[in-house]
């Protein structure tokens, strides 16, 4: 329930849950989780294994067995086993930075 209120925008919540996998940005790491609800902006994963120690600020979500469809993301929140995360666009860095410097101007 954490989270949920949060996302903005529809979300599709699948009944058995999706498999997918997580994987660390640099590839050194890869767990197993169940995509419980999507929406545009983000979704809840139920986690396989511990995520203590994962580098979770950045990662990939693999929608398929062969690594081809996939989403960058951010973790947004952690209640137990379970996950909310949030999709970064391709922009999302550089607007970031861009923020940053603005407020260090400021």
């Amino acid at each position: 329930m954490a989270g949920a209120e949060r996302r903005r925008g529809d979300r599709v919540v699948f009944e058995r849950g999706f498999a997918a996998h997580m994987m660390g940005i640099d590839g050194t790491w890869r767990r197993d989780c169940v995509m419980e609800d999507v929406s545009e902006t983000g979704a809840k994963l139920t986690v396989e294994g511990s995520v203590e120690g994962l580098h979770l600020k950045e990662f990939f979500l693999l929608l398929s067995s062969t690594g081809l469809a996939y989403r960058r993301c951010e973790l947004a929140w952690v209640n137990g086993d379970q996950i909310g995360v949030n999709f970064l666009k391709q922009g999302d860095k550089k607007k970031k930075a861009a923020k940053r410097g603005e407020d260090a101007d400021a």
